[in-house]
């Protein structure tokens, strides 16, 4: 888990080198909490060598068991490189395998509808926050079925780091 752990202290490191930054706060605290699922905490290697991580954890849709994704992070010397491409593909393929509905994720649309992720307005899912708008998306799996609908509620820690 250190190896991912670089990964993202490297991938979302600030200005100030000393400043923790908030990802690496988060994974730390979804990894001792109840949400948290071994099996979604997938790592890309190149060379024997740590290069991505992302971890999906459990969060619900109303009263729903479902999937929150991030952070997703990759080490800055391979970004532009398919790494994220691939972590994402072997999440939704992993998440599909094990019977989740969907995946939820704050990001940018640009990126994630190549994944095939939505507005979660469009199937009547809410974002925890309202101004997240459609920067908050969700991407339906084999799984799920349309009476799915409520407002998204991540993890705790995402709530308290």
């Amino acid at each position: 888990m250190a190896a991912a752990r670089g990964v993202q202290v490297a991938a979302f490191r600030t200005q100030d080198a000393n400043d923790e930054p908030v990802e690496v706060r988060l994974l730390d605290a979804l990894r001792e909490c109840d949400a948290w699922l071994p099996a979604l905490s997938i790592v890309a290697e190149l060379d024997d060598t740590v290069v991505g991580h992302v971890v999906t954890t459990r969060g619900f849709v109303g009263d729903v068991p479902a999937l929150g994704l991030g952070p997703i992070g990759v080490l800055p010397s391979h970004q532009g490189r398919g790494v994220g491409l691939a972590l994402m593909h072997a999440t939704i393929g992993a998440a599909d395998a094990l019977g989740e509905p969907l995946i939820a994720l704050l990001g940018s649309h640009d990126y994630y509808a190549r994944f095939g992720f939505i507005a979660s307005t469009a199937i009547g899912v809410t974002a925890p926050e309202p101004g997240w708008g459609s920067h908050f998306q969700v991407r339906t799996l084999t799984t799920y079925r349309s009476n799915i609908r409520g407002r998204f509620t991540y993890a705790r820690p995402f709530d308290t780091v």
